[in-house]
């Protein structure tokens, strides 16, 4: 039986986060996922690492600022996957009036301890370039800054890095019982393809299964726990782009949700979210004609030229595992994440994440060791670095990303611009190793799609643990939007060999 200081369980943003925090520190870590790392919540998100301005309204100024404090942060360690998006916030006529909007981004511009992002102004859409595409009856807007994230990128990232230095990180291994010993947790682990059972040893055990948390809680560990887990669904649709500039929009809706309307993948724009209690298992989760309906209306009250469901070409749901704190509405439930610590004398701990948004992660799991670290003080030391190294790819900072994509470019020629700032945008300096010595088209082997090669398969199967066509074409890329039936079959029939 092999033996561990720390379990998790989860493979979404927050437990290859907390893998990531604790093997540098020198503990030793296991993670187990008993599906694809990140294939649920969290590939499911709106792409953005913000503070979330909407949660001032419900005076969440403790979430709005670690967020805010959070975003630059993890834009300077990943700045190959995180870069800095300007919003625009037309103001609606009957709905929140122009002094709450620039109080809430004043404070937003304020709170978080901004440093390079330029703060909000206004914008008179009757001459700017991003009232073009909106109807006259918008004539007032407001800009103002956050960043977006490839959001399953993260978590592949924060897992590899978490595996460099020295965590075991395994896919498709489910807990399926653990039980306290004297000294800690023994964990049996299935695996999901082939039904073989292990049992590891961990002194501690975190329970990072997002939605599943509860199930596993109880299931799993067999024991009962007051806290519960509120399922909210989000769904998203993508369109063929609405605009050609490079700035998202933060819309108003008259039930008083808000939603956006991002550039995405260079040719498409990214619609969403809703918000909607769900019940069952979120696996395989799908947006329902009803939440389609509901975006097209909502986005097409704002763009001259109307949205129908018949424009979507791709389309996502997830549910978010949120707090539930008795709020009577959907989208007045916390977003923030709280952690439930249990084993008290010489009880081997458990710590079980409920809630929580992809842009807090880090902090998350810093706070995590940190809690745990109580029991096992060695676990204190190198606190907070996952703040100051960057994750694989994204060691050329910030203010070198045109250099690098220059670099990348003089070295393979003969790759076009487009595919340049692909590569830059989910591999940053990483893309040296994908592309290796090619010195040609050819060179990179079959083609699936117009966008990727046999070689970049071939390192997302040795370096990325992607086995699975959705691995490849949804999650570690977004090939999918670019290729036909043929194409994935093509693909398929090469990952089958």
């Amino acid at each position: 039986m092999e033996k561990f200081d720390l379990a998790i369980i989860g493979g979404g943003v927050n437990g290859c986060g907390i893998a990531r925090d604790a093997a540098g520190r020198g503990i030793k870590t296991y993670l187990c996922e008993m599906d694809d790392f990140g294939g649920g919540t969290s590939s499911a998100s709106t792409k953005l690492i913000h503070g979330g301005l909407r949660y001032l309204e419900h005076f969440e100024f403790a979430l709005v600022r670690e967020a805010l404090t959070e975003r630059e942060r993890l834009w300077s360690i990943a700045p190959h996957i995180i870069w800095p998006l300007r919003l625009i916030l037309p103001h609606r006529k009957g709905l929140r009036p122009k002094w709450m909007l620039r109080a809430g981004l004043f404070l937003y511009d304020y709170i978080g301890g901004r440093k390079r992002l330029p703060t909000a102004r206004t914008v008179n859409l009757s001459t700017d370039q991003t009232g073009a595409v909106l109807k006259d009856d918008y004539s007032t807007a407001f800009e103002f800054s956050d960043c977006w994230v490839q959001d399953n990128r993260l978590v592949v990232l924060n897992a590899i890095d978490a595996q460099r230095r020295g965590a075991t990180v395994e896919k498709y291994q489910k807990a399926v019982d653990a039980k306290r010993v004297e000294g800690g947790w023994e964990v049996t682990l299935e695996n999901v393809q082939t039904g073989s059972q292990k049992v590891i040893f961990a002194k501690a055990l975190v329970n990072a299964a997002g939605p599943w948390v509860e199930q596993v809680f109880r299931s799993v560990t067999h024991q009962n726990t007051q806290a519960k887990v509120r399922m909210v669904k989000g769904s998203h649709i993508i369109v063929k782009k609405l605009f050609e500039h490079d700035k998202a929009y933060f819309f108003q809706n008259p039930d008083g949700r808000i939603f956006f309307a991002i550039p995405y993948e260079m040719d498409y724009t990214l619609i969403g979210t809703t918000d909607q209690d769900f019940e069952g298992d979120p696996r395989g989760i799908q947006i329902s004609p009803e939440e389609t309906t509901y975006l097209c209306e909502a986005v097409s009250a704002y763009f001259k030229k109307p949205v129908t469901p018949e424009d979507v070409v791709w389309s996502y749901a997830g549910v978010r595992p949120l707090y539930d704190d008795g709020a009577s509405n959907a989208s007045e439930t916390t977003r923030d994440y709280v952690l439930k610590l249990r084993g008290e004398g010489e009880a081997a701990p458990i710590l079980s994440i409920f809630g929580g948004k992809i842009t807090t992660y880090r902090h998350l799991a810093e706070e995590v060791i940190e809690k745990l670290a109580a029991r096992f003080p060695e676990w204190h030391q190198n606190a907070g670095w996952t703040g100051k190294e960057p994750l694989p790819g994204g060691a050329f900072g910030i203010d070198a990303i045109e250099a690098t994509a220059e670099k990348l470019a003089q070295t393979y020629p003969f790759l076009s611009a487009r595919h340049i700032e692909r590569f830059m945008r989910h591999y940053g300096d990483a893309s040296f190793d994908v592309l290796g010595n090619a010195k040609s088209n050819e060179d990179l082997g079959q083609w699936f799609g117009p966008d990727l090669s046999e070689k970049e398969v071939r390192y997302l199967q040795q370096h990325e643990w992607a086995d699975k066509l959705d691995d490849i074409i949804w999650r570690r890329t977004k090939a999918g939007l670019s290729m036909n039936e043929t194409d994935k079959a093509a693909l398929e029939a090469f990952l089958a060999k």
